[in-house]
């Protein structure tokens, strides 16, 4: 259970990030949601979980990928509900393409919001969890990043570095009692994923379907709760990556 824990989840309006909300709510968690831009999205999951679950739960409009944005939103979110306990680093971006062709732009605005936006994150909350000597920090990588994915050379990129930004924040953090641990979907069914339902690599996984995001909630709850677990890679994919 989390009750009386603070969890802040990036990305949190739809997808993934959604139905991590949703199952940290259930589980008595007080929700700091964050989204990047649809507010009426971010209301309506801040709405339901209030009603299903009577937990406060509060949405900050933020993009991750901006430093000084991500800095004022945690001091907001530490005023507001006086501490933070757990960091879901979920907020992510698709830009894909043939490497051959890729603009410049599309890979920098990649790995801007989903490897730089989790370590500003993980930045700015650190000083939160080392005061209270207690922190878990989840950061939702891919299996792209542990085998590749032909057209997603960017997205494929920020989720690698987001493994190995998990490890050297685990070794260095572990010390002072806080843990991070990364999970790494397969394939989702999320709007993100609509793209990829005609890929191939569909037919090559072991479980024979595609996840759901609950699938990925209930590996992030674990990962919440697990207070011996730190440095880890957990797979939720299906099998495709063993």
């Amino acid at each position: 259970m989390l009750n009386e824990k603070v969890a802040i989840i990036t990305g949190g309006s739809r997808g993934i990030g959604r139905a991590i909300v949703h199952k940290f709510a259930s589980l008595g968690a007080e929700i700091a949601l964050i989204y990047g831009g649809n507010v009426k999205a971010a209301e309506e999951v801040s709405k339901d979980c209030q009603e299903k679950y009577g937990v406060k739960i509060k949405t900050y409009c933020c993009d991750v990928s901006d430093f000084e944005q991500t800095k004022e939103t945690v001091t907001q979110i530490k005023s507001d509900f006086g501490g933070v306990h757990i960091l879901v680093n979920n907020a992510g971006i698709t830009r894909d393409g043939l490497v051959a062709r890729m603009r410049e732009e599309d890979f920098d605005q990649v790995l801007n919001t989903n490897l730089k936006g989790a370590f500003h994150m993980i930045r700015h909350c650190t000083g939160l969890f080392l005061r209270s000597r207690e922190g878990c920090i989840i950061n939702i990588s891919s299996v792209s990043g542990l085998i590749g994915n032909a057209g997603q050379s960017n997205y494929a990129a920020s989720k690698a570095g987001l493994i190995g930004l998990t490890k050297s924040v685990a070794k260095e953090l572990a010390p002072r009692g806080i843990r991070c641990n990364a999970i790494a979907p397969g394939f989702i069914r999320t709007d993100m994923t609509q793209t990829q339902e005609g890929n191939p690599l569909l037919s090559i996984i072991p479980l024979g379907r595609m996840g759901v995001p609950e699938d990925v909630a209930q590996a992030a709850a674990y990962l919440a709760t697990a207070g011996y677990v730190t440095g880890e890679v957990l797979r939720v994919d299906g099998g495709i990556a063993m």
